[in-house]
């Protein structure tokens, strides 16, 4: 299978896989919710979790892959605020992970524009 055709499916595993997560450990995933945020952190994992799970199943349909990608890129810079959170609240603990939080953070980047990039392709598939 071409790179280009492997790509948005390893995009929706990475998604699914934390989707997943979301729903079997949603503790670690409810401190990081922003607290500005109305309703409670347990609403607003499930509700993440919900979305990479639906964001990852639109990704592997080539009918749908395009419009998803875009969702998916739209959802990575949606969810930056509770990296930040998760950043600051974590800033005090060792250094590996005070490390991981942190290098969460420029990884959004490279996140949003495999998404785009997924996007692009399926767009010149269409």
């Amino acid at each position: 299978m071409p790179r280009s055709q492997r790509s948005p499916l390893l995009l929706a595993g990475l998604l699914a896989t934390a989707g997943v997560a979301h729903f079997a450990a949603p503790r670690r995933f409810d401190e990081t919710v922003p607290t500005a945020l109305p309703g409670t952190p347990r609403t607003w994992t499930y509700a993440s979790g919900a979305a990479e799970l639906a964001l990852a199943a639109g990704l592997a349909s080539p009918h749908t892959r395009r419009a998803a990608a875009l969702a998916t890129a739209a959802f990575f810079v949606g969810v930056f605020p509770a990296n930040v959170k998760m950043a600051a609240d974590w800033r005090h603990r060792p250094a590996p992970q005070k490390a991981a939080a942190f290098g969460r953070l420029p990884l959004q980047i490279p996140l949003v524009l495999w998404a785009r990039s997924v996007a692009k392709s399926a767009e010149g598939r269409a």
